[in-house]
């Protein structure tokens, strides 16, 4: 269950034709499903070969569009399994489907846009050069948490303006023709997600909004705070849900120590609310399940539907009204 997704440029998005879809990374693998399931269109993703390694995550991941790249750090003889993975982009764009990227390179919770890599540029010109008649619309996407370690969390969710990817292509590209596209990516990006300049002011400007109490999926008002070097203080509401919590941990007690024992192995900060997630999207509606088969056979039917429509509701408005401090 997700707090609240804000949802903002879905019009941006043309019904048809190529597109390659960029956003910022900021939480491991939350962030395309985020977008997928907030898309009218079905993405196919590139993501990081590490997450296949194992045949049962390999296999999962397959079934949602995931698609394996390799990085130096995979190991060099890995990396000519690139060219297979850009000959199925290259097929992909030319069947006019949808493709997504996260141009970072790499996850970070730091709310800033890193400088992106030229990947993308490969896939979409050497698309074009294939067929010069594919036109292909590059979307940037903004991923904004208000807390990323924090599920269920409040998230906004920004599709940007299109830019044709044709405008920029030549038959000879060369390095600057690769940033002028770059920058202007970069410029949507900086807008349609919280962006805090990467300097030696990072750390201060992220505690200040953060003790402002600033809901960070407000992303023009955050922004605007940043660019005009005035921040405006938010009211700290009281969290009337808080008493909540305790009763949701001892309804469910076995997932909640399952999560706790995760937890501590998850070495990477930003996959905290994908392990959680996955953990709670396995274990908790199948625990009360079996809660209700026990009270069913204890006592009645009734009882039993009781239970189950009660713990699945105590946990909706907990989701849904519970206060995430920003962070």
């Amino acid at each position: 269950m997700t707090k609240k997704i804000i949802v903002n440029g879905k019009e941006n998005i043309p019904k048809k034709g190529a597109i390659l879809f960029m956003a910022n990374h900021p939480n491991g693998l939350i962030d395309p499903l985020i977008v997928t399931t907030n898309n009218p269109r079905t993405n196919y993703f590139l993501t990081r070969a590490a997450s296949f390694k194992k045949p049962l995550v390999r296999w999962f991941l397959n079934s949602l569009n995931l698609i394996p790249i390799y990085r130096i750090r995979d190991g060099v003889n890995q990396l000519n399994k690139n060219k297979e993975v850009f000959e199925r982009c290259f097929n992909l764009l030319d069947n006019q489907k949808a493709l997504m990227i996260f141009p970072e390179g790499s996850h970070d919770k730091r709310r800033t846009v890193r400088s992106l890599s030229k990947g993308f540029s490969r896939i979409v010109f050497g698309a074009i050069e294939r067929n010069p008649k594919l036109q292909i619309q590059i979307i940037p996407v903004g991923i904004t948490y208000q807390d990323s370690s924090s599920y269920p969390f409040k998230v906004s969710l920004n599709y940007g303006i299109p830019i044709l990817a044709n405008d920029f292509y030549k038959s000879n590209l060369n390095h600057s023709d690769i940033k002028k596209i770059k920058d202007v990516i970069s410029v949507q990006l900086k807008t349609l997600s919280v962006h805090i300049p990467l300097n030696e002011d990072y750390e201060k400007w992220s505690k200040k909004l953060s003790s402002a109490n600033i809901d960070f999926t407000k992303v023009d008002e955050v922004n605007s705070m940043i660019q005009s070097n005035i921040i405006i203080k938010r009211e700290r509401k009281i969290n009337l849900v808080k008493f909540l919590k305790p009763i949701i941990i001892l309804n469910s007690f076995i997932p909640w120590l399952l999560w706790k024992y995760v937890k501590n192995k998850v070495t990477d900060f930003e996959f905290i609310s994908t392990f959680k997630f996955g953990v709670g999207s396995l274990t908790v509606i199948p625990f009360f399940l079996m809660n209700s088969y026990i009270i069913y056979n204890l006592f009645t039917l009734k009882s039993s539907i009781i239970y189950f429509g009660c713990s699945m509701l105590i946990l909706l408005i907990y989701s849904k009204f519970h206060l995430t401090p920003a962070r």
